[in-house]
Order: structure tokens, then C-alpha cells, then sequence
């Protein structure tokens, strides 16, 4: 599934939030960020669902975010919602980032598509982590 594509599944838009369908429909921060501070790719098995994240950070802040990944709408969704969440919040706010917040931010998903918001919030975790590794003074 790609973003813009409309899901088209036994009609699993109405089980989706507004906030999810614009968020796939009309993804902010996809793409490609050349030489990141810090980037991290998470998956999970189960469904296939893959996300790379790629941060900037300025001062120990994150001043950008990009991101590409492969999955459901939910995933497309919370990938976006949550690249722009974390833009302007300090590495040890995005560290302590938990797929609830994600959840609640986008306006609920079902329960069979939470894990799709456990992938942005490992994904950025873990890309902040790379960061630290990367910049052990910082």
C-alpha cells in the first residue's frame, strides 16, 4: 500500500479516525533524508509492516524528521503523525514516546492495527538511541 492510495478493504474506512485518513492520504515528512544524525528501521514480523526514520537533531533537540514505510494505512498514518510530533521535542521526551500517546494522537485505532503505532514509537526510539551511539558527548 502506498500513501494516497485509498484502502479498500471490506470498507476499513469507517473503522479509522478522520485524523488517520488524512494522515494517509496526505503523509508529511515522507521521504528521503540525506546524512541523518541518527536513523533506525523497525519491523514487525507478524504483519510485514516496515518503517525507517531518519532525525536531525540541533541542541538536543529533534529538528527534523523523515521517514518511509511499508504497510497498512494505520502504519502510513502514525509514521506521519508521529514525524510531525516529535519535531522541536528533546531526545529525552522522544525516548520516553509510548504507542498510547501515538494511539490517542491519531484518535484510536483497532485493536488488530495498535502494533502499527508500536512501529513509529520503536522506530524513533531506537533512531535517537543511534544518535547517542553516534554522539557519545552529546
Amino acid at each position: 500500500m502506498t500513501p494516497g492510495s485509498p484502502p479498500s478493504q471490506n470498507g476499513l474506512v469507517a473503522a479509522y479516525s478522520s485524523l488517520v485518513m488524512e494522515h494517509f492520504e496526505h503523509p508529511r515528512n515522507a521521504g528521503e533524508m540525506p546524512d541523518p544524525d541518527g536513523e533506525a528501521t523497525t519491523a514487525n514480523p507478524v504483519c510485514g509492516d516496515r518503517m525507517r526514520v531518519m532525525i536531525r537533531v540541533d541542541n538536543g533537540v529533534v529538528a527534523d524528521v523523515r521517514w518511509q514505510t511499508r504497510g497498512c494505512p494505520p502504519a502510513i498514518a502514525t509514521s506521519s503523525l508521529a514525524s510531525e510530533m516529535v519535531r522541536g521535542w528533546p531526545l529525552d521526551r522522544v525516548e520516553s514516546l509510548t504507542r498510547e500517546v501515538i494511539a490517542e494522537a491519531i484518535g484510536g485505532l483497532p485493536k488488530d492495527k495498535v502494533h502499527c503505532s508500536v512501529l513509529a514509537a520503536d522506530a524513533l526510539r531506537a533512531a535517537v538511541a543511534d544518535y547517542r551511539a553516534r554522539h557519545p558527548a552529546v
